[in-house]
């Protein structure tokens, strides 16, 4: 691995400044995680809770506990003075947002530093640059980083756009600049649709983020969504932990991930990995965060975005490097300078990670809210479970429908994957539909198993009647092995021929 990936920019450090309690800006699985983390650093953290979440794990774990609202998140989790007041009441001087909520919100980044705290995440100027998709690709053309042909910038006259679609060819993907999660976005096949379909994503861009601004690029019609994650330390350092492959998505939001990617040659994964401490270097970053790519179908690779904060998937990570990401974040934000370098970072094994939804698959995955009337989560050698919840528990409507991440490590491949199916098996949960079934059709589907799959796996392969199926299937055998065990228990039955004979022989013993 070149030395050029272990970069030095200019002196942007910072005094060390020791955490002693961490406020944890979140709910759920994530809070837990990260209270766990800090709890093996001698930290006390301090948790924040809605209604909804009064008698939640995450608020029984941590060392104190603040109230800050109604269930409803922009009045609880998405309120920042709530946030920093708790932090105020505590004593705590630090926030770790996790993910969602307000974990990439640049304004409330800059009232954390205001207030003289601690964030455990980036600037607030490079969540700002990063956070909008036009500024990230401007930053990012500063160090040519490989991008889908298109516009450069907010385009919002209807027949310019129509012209360049027309040279850049079709089919072309509509993007708002301020997007996420698909919204905004919107795949034109014709030149003839294409007024019609960038007044739908102005609109939708709109509505979502209070932002119509629209850009344009060429859709790349197999595509793989693989991102690299990287660390930047306050002295310079940053280094990339390898890449994620993340293309079995619904509804353009990841369900499974993987790391390392299937099919990355070693020459692909360092340039990838190169670009993305460039795109972080841009930026001056600092902390965790991840650059997302487009994998097209001949190995060639374009810069999609930036997410200035931990991912949900950042499991799969730290089981192939070893490497605890939250330690790392707290030790970042504290002043003190990564301990490792590029070269120090090594693949060792695979890990695959399964998000465990209250969706129905067979229900175009719409969110199943509900009591957990039975929860036992799988255990053994490989096998880790991120969650929030026990036995008994509601899934709140008012919150990400995510129970928990299941995640295998194995020596490779193969193993990772007989081990999730292993692990889904012993997976149970009542009461709520999950996506536990759609993760097991996913690891034994042969696209899959092969690693020859992109982001259209779900249309292309999955259908409802593939659960229904697997459940019939899964019924077949329970009751054959139920008539089995009938059966044997009516041959030994007390009265029968052959416990007769059995207590016959046992007499004839007896009398001599």
């Amino acid at each position: 691995m070149s030395n050029e990936i272990l970069t030095k920019m200019p002196e942007n450090s910072k005094p060390q400044v020791p955490i002693s309690k961490l406020l944890i800006a979140n709910r759920g699985e994530i809070a837990l995680r990260i209270m766990r983390s800090a709890k093996e650093m001698g930290i006390k953290t301090v948790a924040v809770f809605s209604e909804a979440d009064r008698n939640a794990l995450h608020v029984r774990y941590a060392d104190e506990a603040i109230f800050i609202g109604p269930a409803p998140s922009n009045q609880s989790y998405l309120v920042g003075e709530k946030i920093i007041d708790a932090c105020k009441l505590t004593g705590a001087e630090a926030i770790h947002p996790g993910y969602g909520f307000l974990s990439e919100n640049a304004g409330f980044a800059q009232k954390v530093a205001d207030a003289g705290l601690i964030l455990v995440g980036p600037s607030p100027q490079a969540m700002e640059t990063m956070g909008n998709k036009l500024s990230a690709k401007a930053a990012a053309l500063k160090y040519n980083i490989p991008m889908v042909p298109g516009t450069e910038e907010a385009i919002q006259d209807v027949n310019e756009a129509k012209q360049r679609a027309i040279e850049v060819g079709f089919p072309i993907l509509i993007k708002a600049a301020a997007g996420g999660g698909g919204k905004g976005m919107r795949i034109v096949e014709r030149a003839e649709d294409f007024e019609e379909q960038m007044q739908l994503a102005v609109s939708e861009a709109t509505s979502a983020f209070g932002d119509g601004a629209v850009f344009i690029e060429r859709y790349v019609t197999s595509p793989r969504h693989i991102e690299i994650q990287v660390l930047g330390d306050t002295h310079g350092n940053i280094v990339h932990l390898f890449e994620r492959e993340c293309s079995v998505q619904r509804r353009h939001q990841k369900v499974v991930e993987e790391a390392p990617s299937s099919v990355l040659t070693e020459e692909i994964r360092e340039q990838m990995g190169k670009c993305a401490v460039d795109v972080a270097r841009s930026v001056n970053y600092t902390g965790a965060g991840t650059v997302e790519f487009i994998l097209d179908e001949n190995l060639d690779f374009f810069f999609l975005e930036m997410n200035t904060r931990l991912q949900v998937e950042h499991p799969v990570s730290e089981l192939i490097t070893g490497i605890d990401l939250v330690k790392e974040q707290i030790k970042i934000a504290s002043g003190e300078r990564l301990s490792f370098s590029q070269e120090d970072l090594k693949i060792n094994g695979h890990a695959i990670e399964l998000r465990v939804y209250a969706e129905d698959p067979a229900n175009n995955f719409l969110p199943d809210i509900g009591t957990l009337q039975t929860y036992n989560t799988p255990k053994g050698n490989g096998v880790r479970v991120d969650d929030g919840f026990e036995q008994g528990m509601e899934i709140p409507i008012y919150y990400d429908p995510m129970i928990a991440k299941l995640i295998t490590y194995g020596k490779d491949r193969e193993e990772a994957i007989e081990r999730m199916v292993r692990a889904i098996e012993e997976y149970d949960i009542t009461g709520i539909e999950t996506t536990l079934g759609f993760g097991k059709f996913v690891m034994q589907h042969e696209a899959f198993k092969s690693g020859n799959f992109d982001t259209h796996f779900v249309g292309k392969y999955f259908k409802p009647e593939n659960l229904k199926v697997q459940d019939k299937t899964e019924a077949l055998i329970a009751a054959l092995i139920a008539a089995k065990l009938f059966q044997k228990n009516e041959q030994v039955k007390p009265g029968s021929a052959e416990v007769k004979k059995t207590s016959d022989w046992r007499k004839n013993r007896l009398k001599y």
